[in-house]
């Protein structure tokens, strides 16, 4: 259910479905979350949130013209 989860969960795994990443997500409770901060993918297929240090990983194909 939106708005249920709270940003405690460390790794998060993503797909293509949940581009563009942004942190917090939909899913997050709002009364824990951070400023809104969107993320890029590295070489390693993993983003760091700079605010409340959830690490999110990519699973799958990168959709076509992503950066």
């Amino acid at each position: 259910m939106p708005g249920d989860k709270e940003i405690n969960q460390r790794i998060i795994e993503v797909t293509a479905a949940d581009l563009p990443l942004h942190c917090p997500t939909p899913d997050m409770k709002l009364w824990n979350g951070h400023p809104r901060v969107f993320l890029e993918f590295n070489d390693k297929r993993e983003v760091l949130c700079p605010y409340c240090g959830t690490m999110y990983k990519f699973k799958g194909e990168f959709p076509k013209g992503h950066h």
